[in-house]
């Protein structure tokens, strides 16, 4: 398996070189160069099968023989040794807790994955290489994560000031040590922008071996298809696809979960549920792409105003619109209507929404009223702990905090100021 370069003017390379890049050198996201088919022995059998052997048997086509079989096992066991529930809300509507490993968050799957590949990929490396990642919110905490302690790798995190929550902002300022965060003066997008202007800049890249933790490297990008898999394994009705409600901000999760349909796994339509950054929502109804600045809301990390990841999923569609809107939809939900959803679904059920899965919540229940028989299930991709503000604001309750946030909390925060100023952040790498 090779992957080419969505701006088609890069080499083709192989999983190991699209890991450690991150970005192809024209600026482009690497996309496989085939679509491996899900084999069918997987599908009929998954109810089963362990985890661990499920989503090995989905990747290894991915890796393409850049890691030994037995490396790649041990690899993905790792990744997926916490629980993924598919927890029944309503009588149409399951949540996938993606909230039980590290970090509380989906992304920690990704991290996971990521770090350990390069791990095994870098272990023979002289010269040290420095990750770069952006954050709108949980990617930060999960990278930082699956990182941290990691030799010979360094990881720089730039953060949006103000703009994640306070759980979010502690699991990637407090670890130190080989992880530093940036505390940038602007937005995600801002924050976005310096990381990819970083990898096309010569004199950075003399100094630094440098490759990405977001969404947009295949080795964090890839993996997020294991959820389709896991809710599926637990989806009763086989013979009736589930609807799929993903909160999305920079599509890579949502990507994800359209590449496992689109290589075998039998889901129904996806439902990109999205906040006031409502830029695909548009492009679905319009056909025109504009790209803004993101607007700060209470689904924090959904605030992205480019989506960089819908490139792809563009591409899963040969770009072609109509058949793209055969398979998804999307909605714009307001903070308003966020809080009223956190507020009816936990007095109606019992059931504690975080401001992401509300948004997703809402969605789905408003496909239902035009498609009263579908039944489905949203990614609840964040603990609802990390949005204490929005909870109380929401169901006037406070959230029990888990031993893991409360001894993190107590930890002093580190980061570095930092103006939305390439001039800055490269004068910054330089002097590293």
């Amino acid at each position: 398996m090779n992957y080419y370069s969505l701006n088609h003017q890069s080499p083709n390379v192989n999983f190991k070189e699209a890991a450690i890049r991150g970005q192809a050198p024209d600026k482009g996201l690497y996309f496989p160069e085939y679509l491996p088919q899900v084999d069918a022995t997987l599908v009929q059998n998954i109810e089963s099968l362990p985890e661990a052997e499920i989503v090995f048997r989905v990747i290894q086509p991915y890796v393409g023989g850049t890691l030994p079989d037995e490396v790649l096992f041990r690899i993905v066991s790792e990744t997926v040794n916490f629980p993924f529930p598919l927890v029944p809300v309503t009588e149409s509507i399951a949540s996938l807790e993606l909230f039980h490993g590290p970090t509380l968050a989906f992304k920690d799957v990704g991290a996971r994955f990521m770090s350990r590949c390069l791990g095994y990929f870098l272990k023979d490396e002289k010269k040290k290489v420095t990750v770069l990642v952006a954050t709108s919110g949980d990617t930060g905490g999960a990278v930082a994560s699956g990182f941290y302690g990691v030799e010979g790798v360094e990881v720089i995190i730039l953060y949006p000031k103000g703009r994640v929550s306070p759980v979010q902002e502690q699991q990637l300022t407090a670890l130190g040590k080989n992880i530093t965060a940036l505390e940038v003066e602007g937005s995600f997008d801002d924050c976005q922008s310096m990381v990819k202007l970083a990898f096309m800049d010569e004199l950075i890249n003399a100094k630094h071996l440098l490759t990405s933790a977001n969404s947009i490297n295949v080795a964090r990008w890839l993996p997020q298809q294991f959820y389709y898999f896991f809710a599926y394994k637990q989806w009763s009705d086989k013979t009736n696809p589930p609807v799929v409600t993903v909160p999305s901000g920079n599509f890579g999760n949502i990507c994800a979960g359209l590449l496992a349909k689109a290589t075998g796994l039998p889901l129904g339509p996806f439902i990109a549920a999205c906040n006031a950054n409502d830029i695909v929502p548009e492009f679905l109804q319009t056909a025109h792409w504009q790209p803004r600045k993101a607007v700060a809301t209470l689904s924090n990390a959904m605030d992205v105003g480019d989506p960089s990841n819908f490139v792809r999923i563009l591409q899963l569609f040969d770009r072609q619109l109509a058949q793209l809107k055969e398979h998804l939809s999307a909605e714009s939900v307001s903070d308003a209507e966020t809080l009223a959803t956190i507020k009816d679904v936990f007095e109606r059920t019992g059931y504690l929404l975080d401001p992401h899965g509300a948004v997703a919540f809402h969605a789905l229940e408003n496909y239902q009223v035009q498609h009263p028989h579908s039944k489905g299930f949203i990614l609840e991709t964040a603990h609802p702990v990390k949005f204490p503000d929005a909870v109380k604001q929401a169901t006037g309750t406070d959230i029990a905090i888990p031993e893991v946030v409360s001894t993190l909390m107590q930890q002093p925060k580190k980061a570095v100021a930092m103006q939305p100023d390439f001039a800055a952040f490269k004068e910054y790498l330089l002097s590293r």
